[in-house]
């Protein structure tokens, strides 16, 4: 008999967001596999029994690889026991859940993917920035900077549009390469944006300027990573937005 994995998100960092079915997930599992961007604090209220293992990834350190993870839950899954893939946000919104969730196909392995609240919602709430409003944000698009292919996509032109919020996850090493190419498109250099680091916890910090700026303002506040870009009229309903480098306040409901 095997095991069953439960690939949950952990939403967007602070551990008040987390949905009640992924806390049941984690109270009951056996082993708890666990990402840089899930919120220590959720293992608190895992199993005093439980196994937990570490396989985040941050820029410049040694990392376990993809693919060892997906063998990892594989393996894992080869004793009758609970298992909780636990990621940082979603696990279908830029968190590999996909890939994990074809291993354990193939290996016949049973699952349930328990969403999670992304970091473009979290960060947006936390700061009163509205991913659409009626008004100038019809639709919204989620971009990583990140691909398979490390690099930053080709199609920009399809990205400069005034109606719409485009949000960037992943994108802080790479934020003046993104400005520049934006406005080199055609999208107005005084286009607002923000770079919202470590979104949703008390650690939270949000620089606002323009495409024209902000790079030059991010570099100055020597914003930490993750951090989420927004770009959009949206941006300028922002709490705070008189700072250029400011806590959020705003409490999430």
């Amino acid at each position: 008999m095997k095991g069953f994995v439960s690939l949950v998100g952990a939403g967007p960092g602070d551990p008040d967001l987390i949905t009640v079915k992924a806390l049941k997930a984690i109270q009951t599992a056996d082993v708890i596999v666990y990402d840089r961007l899930s919120a220590p604090e959720l293992l608190e209220h895992a199993k005093p029994d439980s196994q937990h293992i570490y396989v985040g990834k941050a820029k410049g350190c040694k990392q376990m690889s993809q693919k060892d993870i997906n063998r990892l839950l594989v393996t894992l899954a080869q004793q009758p026991r609970r298992i909780v893939r636990l990621k940082g946000g979603d696990p279908f919104v830029f968190g590999r859940g996909g890939e994990e969730m074809m291993s354990l196909r193939e290996a016949s392995i049973e699952y349930e993917v328990i969403p999670g609240i992304t970091a473009a919602s979290g960060c947006a709430a936390s700061c009163g920035i509205p991913l659409t409003h009626r008004e100038v944000a019809r639709a919204v698009t989620l971009l990583t900077a990140h691909g398979s292919d490390g690099k930053l996509p080709e199609q920009w032109h399809a990205l400069v549009r005034h109606d719409h919020t485009l949000v960037i996850y992943m994108g802080l090493s790479k934020l003046a390469t993104i400005t520049q190419t934006l406005v080199q498109q055609g999208q107005s250099p005084d286009m607002p944006i923000a770079v919202i680091s470590q979104g949703s916890t008390p650690q939270q910090q949000t620089v606002i300027g323009t495409l024209n700026n902000v790079a030059q303002r991010v570099s100055d506040a020597e914003l930490p990573s993750p951090a989420l870009i927004m770009i959009g009229e949206s941006v300028l309903f922002a709490e705070h937005l008189e700072q250029v480098s400011s806590e959020c306040t705003h409490q999430v409901a």
